[in-house]
């Protein structure tokens, strides 16, 4: 597993590649597409942002939504069916009437699942869409949450079902495509003494949580529990669900990890390594999985260093060949992604130059 370190990847510069940067009124954090492609929504710490995208335009505001103050607003989730967005904030998250986003309504947010924990950074959503699960990164702990129950009864205390244990600083969320397992990554181990970049050096985890368990006894779900480099905050799953992704953020590494072998054979599940940009965090497949896009976020202004978007050969990593192709600007801080219908736009969020970036995803190699 890699250590700490601030040493990147040199790499050649793919040029502007198609990219464009459009403004948004705040530090954008989460980004959600909906199904069809005609609206994106952008979580701006205290409200979330309404754009028109797709097509050839750059993506367009059309309004914004004031939260009710809970937390930071930060990531987003919506709903299998396209109905409801899942904000993080606080000590969980606001549930927003999609349609009501788009068309203007006065009253789009529906209610607050809230926990007794606090710093909510991520939400994903179980494959039925029944139950919520919320990173809180302050609690050590994943809130779990019956959004079925709270939208059919009315928002309130008894829709958290319970809180799965974490290690310290709980970051980045992916449910399976199967929907039997969530993989949840944590800054630092338990136990492990915080040092280097942001207070948190050493080794972090990466979790395997059984969705089923997590849904009548979240306190007893938790499979299996591996190092997974420095700092790892985000990670998502290859659409067959047979390798997971993260990124080591204090590691400036993108890792790979065999599903399969996280559950039966852990210690050797690491299967890809590839050096990227400085302090990466989010990330993202297109062209069909070939390729992953990672975003350098350079959040702790390295020395010589910039924000980047490293796109990564997909089969090359997993050969433990060359697989780093090169690397497109950024704005400041890009935090997180998401991939338009159809996979011709990628949207990254640039939290400190608070612009919405959207990279032709036709000029990447």
């Amino acid at each position: 597993m890699p250590g700490c370190t601030t040493a990147t990847a040199h790499a050649r510069s793919l040029g502007k590649a198609g990219t464009s940067l459009e403004s948004v009124p705040g530090g954008p954090f989460g980004v959600a597409v909906t199904s069809g492609g005609r609206w994106s929504f952008v979580s701006l710490v205290n409200s979330v942002a309404v754009l028109r995208t797709g097509g050839q335009a750059a993506p367009s505001l059309i309004r914004t939504i004031p939260l009710p103050g809970h937390g930071a607003a930060l990531g987003e989730a919506l709903t299998r069916d396209g109905r409801y967005l899942l904000v993080a904030d606080g000590s969980g998250a606001e549930v927003i009437d999609v349609a009501a986003a788009e068309n203007g309504s006065p009253h789009p947010v529906l209610g607050s699942l809230t926990d007794t924990g606090g710093g909510a950074i991520e939400v994903a959503l179980s494959a039925g869409d029944q139950y919520a699960f919320v990173s809180l990164e302050d609690s050590q702990e994943i809130a779990v949450f019956s959004l079925q129950r709270a939208l059919a009864h009315g928002f309130g205390p008894s829709d958290l079902i319970g809180d799965i244990p974490a290690g310290q600083a709980p970051v980045g969320l992916a449910v399976s495509p199967d929907g039997r397992w969530l993989y949840a990554t944590s800054e630092l181990a338990l136990g492990a003494r915080p040092s280097g970049r942001g207070g948190l050096g050493g080794q972090g985890t990466l979790q395997v949580i059984s969705i089923r368990r997590a849904e009548t006894d979240p306190g007893r779900s938790v499979v299996v529990m591996v190092s997974a480099g420095c700092q790892p905050v985000r990670v998502i799953t290859s659409a067959d669900g047979s390798v997971v992704w993260v990124t080591a953020r204090a590691s400036d590494t993108l890792l790979g990890f065999s599903a399969a072998r996280l559950r039966a054979d852990p210690a050797h599940s690491l299967i890809g390594a590839v050096r990227v940009g400085e302090a990466p965090v989010g990330l993202a497949l297109i062209r069909n999985g070939t390729r992953i896009v990672v975003a350098g976020s350079n959040r702790f202004n390295a020395p010589g260093a910039a924000s980047s978007l490293a796109v990564v050969n997909v089969a090359a990593a997993l050969a433990g060949k060359a697989a780093l192709l090169g690397y497109l600007p950024a704005g400041g801080f890009p935090r997180q992604m998401a991939l338009e219908p159809g996979g011709a736009t990628l949207l990254v969020t640039n939290f400190d130059s608070r612009q919405l970036e959207s990279v032709n995803v036709a000029d990447l190699p």
